[in-house]
């Protein structure tokens, strides 16, 4: 079920990066929201009902609850029509969270692809933050970030495990190189946002 969950995550977090991108209508979007994440809130209750209920499970199945919350939150203020400061300032909570979530899984399990996917995805709710309470627009840029997140940290590794192939040791080194590549490639769209910025301010 964690990897539906995972499925379905990406598929909400594509269809929100086109959304950024101006390819998706706003409220069909939304909707989407709604339906994975009232699955994601109810999945993780299932799964901790059945589970021994260590600390440890708790810990890894309270993540889901983020992103159902996440999800839900965003399919609300989207369709309402409503001011985002709200969701802007729960993402910041999620992404100060997700960096625990990184800190865990590089020092306790030495979990680097699963390190390098929070670190990814602490940015991408802080850029939701800052979309959602800052003045300048980034939009296009979060959309782009959004978008390839969707695959790489998502769907795709969620493939690979209900395909039962995500333990290969040459699949997981190969990954960690994918993972590192997309940080580069989003720090060379934001070093373009910025100096294309700069110029024009000094024209």
């Amino acid at each position: 079920m964690d990897s539906i969950g995972l499925l379905l995550s990406g598929a909400a977090l594509f269809l929100n990066g086109l959304m950024l991108l101006g390819k998706a209508n706003d409220k069909n979007v939304g909707v989407f929201n709604l339906f994975v994440g009232v699955f994601q809130m109810i999945a993780p209750f299932y799964l901790i009902i059945v589970s021994n209920q260590t600390n440890w499970v708790l810990y890894e199945k309270a993540a889901i609850f983020l992103f159902g919350l996440t999800y839900l939150y965003v399919g609300v203020t989207v369709i309402k029509g409503m001011e985002g400061t709200g969701l802007g300032y729960y993402s910041l909570w999620v992404s100060i969270l997700a960096l625990v979530y990184m800190t865990i899984a590089f020092t306790r399990y030495g979990d680097v692809v699963n390190g390098l996917t929070w670190l990814l995805w602490a940015f991408l709710w802080f850029l939701f933050y800052f979309i959602n309470t800052q003045e300048r627009d980034i939009t296009e840029y979060v959309g782009k970030v959004a978008v390839v997140q969707s695959w790489i940290t998502l769907t795709i590794p969620a493939l690979f495990n209900l395909t039962g192939v995500w333990g290969a040791e040459g699949l997981y080194y190969m990954w960690i190189a994918v993972l590192s590549v997309a940080i580069l490639y989003f720090i060379y769209l934001g070093y373009k946002l910025f100096f294309n910025e700069r110029r024009v301010l000094m024209k």
